[in-house]
């Protein structure tokens, strides 16, 4: 079996990685976070890591060149599989060196689907995000609270808020993602493989219809 992915497009606090993660449960599929391993590379103090780092804070988009061997390098190691990618590609460049890499392994990219939520829903989620900086579990002040505030319910450690979870970071990281993913939903969609989810609802009702939409759609229908 040839590997397969679908592409999770959304705004910061679209639910890209919560989509991800319940797809990936009832499916089989793999969840694929740049983000993660970028922030892995960052708490170990990899050179790419201190390199995303000065990026991400001032929420910025990570360049290219950081992002694509790590990909890459993940792909190759994981065999045969299918993936949700969250949160790759982000530009259009990417698109295509993704398109190309794919080609050469006979890989498919089935769907690209855009989770769209306004403005107001992301800044409500992600001002209220709290990460443990022990574990790194994830909490919300309203959402998903802490038994006790400001304290991890798992292992004790103390809870913070990421550079990139303050208002002001949010929203040059939504003017960000408007300018530069602007051209990769265009190519997707003359691709005849971009679909569109609601995700300001329940998120068992949007990863529900994100997985009626694993499969590629008809061929007729391609662009």
């Amino acid at each position: 079996m040839p590997i397969q992915a679908i592409i999770l497009l959304g705004a910061p606090g679209a639910g890209k990685g919560t989509i991800a993660d319940d797809v990936c449960r009832e499916t089989g599929y793999i969840h694929f976070s740049t983000g993660d391993m970028l922030r892995a590379a960052i708490k170990q103090g990899a050179p790419v890591g201190r390199q995303a780092e000065q990026y991400i804070n001032r929420g910025a988009l990570v360049p290219d060149n950081l992002i694509i061997e790590i990909v890459m390098q993940r792909i190759d190691s994981g065999g045969a599989a299918k993936y949700v990618f969250d949160g790759f590609p982000r530009t259009l460049d990417q698109a295509r060196l993704l398109d190309a890499e794919f080609k050469k392994r006979g890989a498919s990219l089935n769907r690209a689907i855009l989770l769209e939520v306004a403005k107001e829903v992301v800044l409500q989620r992600l001002t209220g995000r709290r990460v443990c900086r022990n574990c790194g579990a994830n909490f919300h002040v309203h959402n998903i609270p802490p038994k006790k505030s400001g304290i991890c319910d798992h292992c004790g450690g103390a809870l913070e808020q990421r550079p990139d979870d303050m208002e002001a970071t949010i929203l040059h990281r939504l003017e960000v993602f408007q300018q530069q993913t602007a051209a990769l939903i265009a190519y997707y969609k003359s691709r005849g493989i971009l679909a569109r989810v609601d995700s300001s609802r329940p998120r068992k009702q949007t990863a529900a219809d994100v997985m009626k939409l694993l499969e590629p759609p008809p061929a007729s229908s391609a662009g």
